[in-house]
């Protein structure tokens, strides 16, 4: 009797890489889908879809001797590192990329440090990775998908191991620089993580070289701010800024303002009653009744004596109405924790958050150097189409093809994060700090914290932003998955059985995947 012998099992790489797959099934089929989704985008929208504030960014990359100062150039370094493949499909796909990325932390955090199973730890990631408006923000070319990774990339480093190290220490502070460079707000979740560390007890090595490590490159960034704008800071715009957090409540005859003696702050005292106000962004960018704060391009409105006064109007603001501030920045903050998704600022701003069916012509703005910002966009990207529009030649920044962006677009109908959801991901991430109050919070309240800050603080310096909710959604997802994982037996392995030294965050883990 002849007999045939099995064939040897694979072994090697092929065996790792297939036992890592079925280790990992169950999110290796939902990034898949996900990265499917981006692919359509791609193929609907090309190269990439754009924000008013855009143009700025990539004015920025092809004229990178001046910092803006009205925001960090952070995001235009990374655009300035691609330009010389001349692409902002490629732009557009390595968001993407971070997006994914975002997810995949999310998801080997979960299981590496807090060894969900495989199924707990995917449905974690599904918000970031699934949500229309994730994926529509990252085809854009704004900053935000960028910041985003940084953050959660922050925030994964420093709850990946148990113990801190000051070369861990080192790294996450050079990625807390990145993040401040790409919005100021990132200066803040260094102090958050440095209170964190601190009560962690982890030691003053690693918070030192924490604390070095993003020092160094952010003062080296005001130091070229100070030789082109004259000052020592990262913007002139934060005072501005703030200005337009109290053009909603402002009245200059509750303020006592001396015309005479401060006649810079009666300049900028707005006629229209406070009742009448839309919103706070109307009296930064545009004109109405002949007031007119900014204009895109006028050299001498984000200058540090107007910053200045700006910041010293709106601080006058708070102080004398206090009970107003808090009203605005309540109403801004309870926005993101709505079922439905009303219009706000304004319909314009609203539908550049869309999927939307018809090209996209870039305005000829004025940018520096007396250039257009469609005329930089094309110098970025020669091989943006144009068009003869109104007896003009006009640059096409976003040209739709279907069905792929039909499809986007009912896709973006349908599958969304309502703000419910998130504020029940915040509450259920606050129990979790709640039940942890004698341990501070335990490793739930960084993330929960985080998540939180990042939806107040524009609600409590700017207004409210819809893109501004979603570099919190990832965070508050881990603040709930930790919290959730506590209560249910055997998914928390014990101190000592979880091993700091682990080299894969799957490969080892005892926990199958459910």
């Amino acid at each position: 009797m002849v007999t045939v012998a099995d064939p040897p099992p694979p072994t090697g790489a092929r065996a790792r890489l297939r036992a890592f797959l079925h280790r990992h099934r169950v999110f290796a089929v939902v990034l898949a889908a996900a990265f499917a989704l981006r692919v359509v985008t791609m193929l609907g929208y090309g190269p990439a879809l754009w924000f008013n504030d855009s143009y700025e960014y990539v004015s920025g990359a092809v004229n990178p001797d001046r910092p803006s100062a009205l925001r960090p150039n952070g995001y235009s370094f990374w655009l300035l590192l691609l330009r010389p493949f001349h692409s902002f499909s490629l732009v557009a796909f390595t968001q993407h990329l971070m997006g994914l990325a975002v997810g995949v932390l999310v998801y080997a955090l979960l299981r590496r440090r807090f060894s969900l199973p495989g199924w707990g730890a995917a449905l974690a990631a599904v918000p970031v990775l699934f949500d229309a408006y994730q994926i529509q923000l990252e085809h854009l070319i704004m900053s935000d998908t960028m910041f985003m990774l940084l953050v959660v990339g922050v925030i994964t480093l420093v709850l990946w191991h148990r113990r801190m190290t000051w070369p861990m220490g080192a790294l996450i502070g050079l990625l807390l620089a990145l993040t401040a460079l790409t919005r100021s707000i990132g200066l803040p979740i260094l102090a958050l993580v440095v209170v964190y560390l601190l009560v962690k007890r982890s030691g003053w090595k690693p918070v030192a070289a924490m604390v070095t490590a993003c020092a160094i490159p952010v003062a080296g960034y005001m130091a070229w701010f100070a030789s082109a704008h004259g000052n020592v800071a990262m913007t002139n715009s934060d005072g501005a800024i703030l200005y337009m957090r109290t053009a909603m409540f402002a009245d200059c005859s509750k303020m006592e303002i001396d015309k005479r003696r401060e006649l810079e702050l009666a300049l900028l005292c707005i006629s229209d009653p406070p009742d009448k106000r839309l919103f706070g962004q109307m009296y930064l960018w545009w004109a109405r009744n002949g007031q007119r704060f900014h204009a895109f391009g006028v050299g001498t409105t984000f200058t540090p004596e107007m910053n200045k006064t700006a910041g010293d109007f709106a601080k006058r603001a708070i102080l004398s109405q206090p009970g107003d501030y808090l009203a605005v920045v309540t109403r801004d903050f309870f926005r993101a924790f709505r079922w439905d998704r009303p219009r706000f600022p304004d319909a314009n701003t609203y539908r550049q958050y869309e999927f939307l069916p018809e090209n996209k012509v870039l305005p000829a703005w004025s940018s520096p150097k007396g250039s257009t910002t469609d005329r930089d966009a094309q110098i970025y990207d020669p091989d943006l189409p144009t068009a003869q529009i109104e007896g003009r030649l006009r640059v096409i920044g976003t040209d739709v093809h279907d069905p792929w962006a039909a499809f986007m677009q009912g896709y973006q109908r349908i599958v969304r994060l309502p703000g419910i959801v998130l504020g029940a991901l915040l509450l259920i991430g606050l129990g979790g700090v709640a039940v942890r109050w004698r341990t501070l919070g335990g490793p739930v309240l960084l993330p929960w914290l985080a998540a939180f800050g990042l939806i107040l603080a524009p609600a409590a310096t700017a207004e409210f932003d819809y893109r501004y909710l979603l570099p919190a959604v990832p965070l508050a997802c881990l603040a709930a998955a930790i919290t959730l994982a506590r209560r249910q037996p055997g998914l928390i392995q014990s101190p000592v059985s979880i091993r700091d030294d682990q080299s894969s965050y799957g490969m080892t883990s005892p926990v199958s995947t459910g």
